[in-house]
């Protein structure tokens, strides 16, 4: 996959949050690793927090791993790192979470909701993903569609992956948040 070329360079300053949100198996996690990589900035996956907590043999986990994630952004944003976040997000309790994480060292924050509106590719993505994190038991189709998901009621980039190569969906993504010329323009 080929990257754009960068014009100069991607230091975001103030530093900036970028909240992914959505649903299992519609493309969040490669489009934030690829904002991730065109940014120079660190990722946090809240999959990855959440099962190496059980990998160390915690149980019970709800909303522990996104504590972590907060907190592990916060340190990366006052230390002037712009981050990029990865985490369904489904509620406005952890959507309102990620803001405060942004405003406590004064960073500017962006919420990213991915979507797959073609339910066909999006029923196939879920039956057909491979787990990236070792012991992590990714969900069926039927936990996906029941899974607890409030509509946004703030401003969001939406991204469709529905009918969309990722390429093209990365693409859109660097369009609407204005990082194809000068990302300090933000």
């Amino acid at each position: 996959m080929e990257m754009p070329v960068k014009t100069e360079s991607t230091n975001v300053h103030p530093p900036r949050l970028y909240v992914f949100s959505g649903l299992p198996g519609t493309g969040k996690t490669t489009l934030s690793r690829m904002l991730s990589q065109w940014l120079s900035a660190p990722h946090i996956r809240v999959d990855t927090l959440e099962q190496a907590m059980r990998n160390a043999g915690l149980t019970g986990i709800t909303h522990e791993g996104y504590d972590v994630a907060y907190q592990l952004a916060s340190d990366q944003l006052a230390l002037g790192f712009s981050v990029v976040a990865d985490s369904c997000n489904p509620i406005r309790v952890t959507r309102e979470a990620w803001q405060t994480v942004a405003i406590k060292p004064a960073a500017a924050y962006t919420n990213i909701e991915v979507i797959c509106s073609n339910l066909s590719a999006h029923r196939q993505r879920v039956a057909s993903r491979i787990s990236d994190i070792e012991g992590l038991i990714l969900p069926t189709w039927e936990q996906v569609i029941g899974r607890e998901y409030e509509v946004w009621t703030s401003d969001v980039v939406r991204i469709d992956t529905g009918d969309a190569t990722i390429e093209q969906a990365f693409q859109d993504l660097l369009k609407q948040l204005a990082l194809t010329g000068h990302v300090s323009s933000i």
